[in-house]
């Protein structure tokens, strides 16, 4: 019996093994960017920026 490779298995096997890990990596930096205690200053700023009467 003969394996059957076909770019199917070849794109679900590269997105699996590459792409999930990565982006799975780049959500877990942005949320430690948003939360990060240095940048509160900076969001809370930003987030009162549509109140603001110029």
């Amino acid at each position: 019996m003969k394996a059957v490779i076909s770019i199917e298995n070849l794109a679900s096997s590269f997105v699996v093994t590459l792409w999930t890990p990565l982006f799975v990596g780049i959500f877990i930096a942005i949320v430690v960017y948003a939360l990060w205690p240095r940048n509160k200053r900076r969001f809370d700023s930003a987030a009162r920026m549509p109140l603001r009467r110029d």
